[in-house]
């Protein structure tokens, strides 16, 4: 059995929405892959008599199964590989919106994608571990279902090796279109669409700038923004969010066991959660859009202005500042020129795609070390390369990687540089600070896990930050800006953590809902 019975009730619930019938059709050959598609299209076909399968497909690519509308043979979308793992998601709703079940998506936006123009064939490598991938393919085969100028195969990289090493893919999601490169990581809807036609970044900004003066304004929709949207909505407050996608870093968060009441989730799960409570209340939520500027008010109870990069802005009576943290760099020549080429930052998402390889970590805390354990699993040898003398893990981490085989652990290392031929890397640099000599790792994949920084460049010389560029705060969330309130890891809150940020987001409305009490002439809603 391909799908476990957990997976298959889910199923059973969602089938029963496809209203127009569907054929399944594999391409295979002798593969270990190609047992396993025959397997999950046989299980597929008895949940659902709108299900039909066959087996004698003529892609080129092999093994594959593509997933097309009986009476509209047009609309279709393929997959590489088995779409299991994180992409079952994505499996489930091809299936069904290619079975005629509509889309939740902005109606403005799905006549946006109907009325795209040219031949567009996409080919978006994912893996199954990888949590940012659904979002790019489940955008890509919505895309191909609406309009026919467009195709879509979503490929397990994991399945295609040889594939993977010709097209030197080194990162996932990574994208093509009409065979070449065209985008690597997380891209929304929103953004793909932007890529395409190159009229809706104008429209958005004529969109955003008629929009009416808020009373709190939420840059940021992770945890924090979320939080203080759903408070400030409640409160009967004209509430808005801008962030450039929702959730934040829990879309780069895998399992989450911390979250008080709920013994485990995932980070894209939680994320997803959180707007839908968000677009649940009456709140404006604007996405794709990344801040630039803050102009604070010329008096109290006036309107700040939130600049944003497109040249569009908004106003608001009080603002929340949520951006929260990004994956730290090490700043070493040679890791931008090789970042997806061999540096990447998620060993969830990009691992799989070193299967077998001689790989390292930078970074020996929780992070790290996790990520090296995961990645022992996979491939053929991990080196972890800490800073400190030691460790920085908890014990029960360490423990496990010590016991692990295939790791090598070096402490008191300073990285140094990122070598490699040009397309991809091929050794790391290090020196031992204990007396200065320097080492080469030979190596083809390297993993950076060394803590995060706050999304606050934007705010330099407008507001007060930290020595660590944090958004300084007191015990209710204000800045030094009357009227400014900030939450969540881009602030100084000692501890980065998604419960704490949902505490301070909160805590950061109602003092803003404070402020405009005080500070409004006209009465604010209760």
């Amino acid at each position: 059995m391909i799908l476990d019975a957990q997976l298959t009730e889910a199923l059973r619930a969602h089938l029963p929405k496809i209203v127009q019938p569907i054929e399944l059709v594999a391409s295979l050959d002798d593969s270990a892959t190609s047992t396993k598609i025959t397997e999950l299209l046989g299980e597929l076909d008895v949940l659902s008599s709108d299900i039909n399968t066959r087996t004698d497909g003529d892609d080129e690519r092999r093994p594959s199964f593509r997933i097309t509308r009986v009476d509209d043979p047009a609309v279709s979308v393929t997959f590489g590989g088995v779409p299991l793992g994180h992409e079952f998601t994505s499996l489930v709703l091809a299936l069904l919106q290619v079975g005629g079940h509509p889309s939740t998506a902005d109606p403005e936006l799905l006549d946006q994608i109907r009325n795209i123009e040219g031949t567009h064939r996409f080919e978006t490598f994912f893996s199954q571990s990888c949590q940012n991938c659904p979002d790019v393919v489940q955008a890509l085969n919505l895309m191909s279902i609406l309009n026919p100028n467009i195709e879509h195969v979503a490929i397990d990289g994991a399945a295609f090796q040889d594939e993977v090493e010709a097209r030197e893919v080194m990162a996932v999601p990574t994208v093509f279109r009409n065979g070449e490169s065209f985008g690597q990581g997380r891209m929304t809807l929103e953004e793909l669409v932007a890529m395409l036609d190159s009229g809706s970044a104008d429209r958005a900004v004529e969109k955003i700038n008629e929009l009416d003066p808020f009373d709190v304004l939420i840059v940021g929709g992770g945890p924090a923004g979320s939080s203080a949207a759903v408070y400030a909505a409640r409160k009967g407050l004209r509430t808005g969010v801008v962030a450039e996608r929702f959730g934040g870093q829990l879309l780069d968060t895998m399992g989450i066991e911390n979250l008080i009441s709920n013994p485990y989730t995932e980070g894209p799960k939680l994320a997803a959660e959180l707007e839908s409570n968000v677009r649940d209340h009456d709140v404006e939520v604007i996405t794709a859009q990344r801040a630039e500027r803050l102009e604070a008010a010329d008096s109290a109870g006036g309107l700040h202005t939130i600049a944003l990069e497109s040249g569009a802005a908004l106003q608001s009576r009080s603002i929340i500042l949520a951006t929260g943290a990004r994956w730290r760099k090490i700043d070493v020549p040679g890791e931008a020129e090789y970042a997806n080429r061999g540096v990447a930052y998620c060993p969830h998402c990009d691992g799989p795609l070193y299967k077998g390889k001689r790989t390292a970590v930078i970074g020996g805390g929780n992070s790290g070390v996790e990520a090296a354990i995961d990645l022992a699993g996979i491939v053929d040898h991990v080196t972890l390369i800490e800073f400190d003398h030691q460790l920085r893990a908890d014990e029960v981490l360490q423990a496990k990687l010590r016991s692990l085989p295939n790791v090598t652990i070096i402490t008191s290392a300073m990285t140094t540089e990122v070598v490699g031929d040009g397309k991809k890397v091929t050794s790391l640099v290090y020196r031992d600070r204990n007396d200065d000599s320097e080492h080469t790792v030979e190596l083809e994949g390297i993993f950076v896990q060394i803590g995060l920084l706050p999304n606050t460049e934007w705010l330099d010389g407008t507001i007060a930050l930290s020595k660590h560029n944090e958004i300084e705060i007191d015990s209710h969330g204000a800045t030094s800006i009357p009227g400014v309130f900030a939450a969540g890891d881009c602030t100084t809150v000692p501890f980065k953590q998604i419960v704490v940020s949902m505490g301070a987001g909160s805590t950061a409305m109602l003092s803003a809902f404070d402020h405009l009490i005080r500070t409004s002439d006209a009465s604010v809603p209760a």
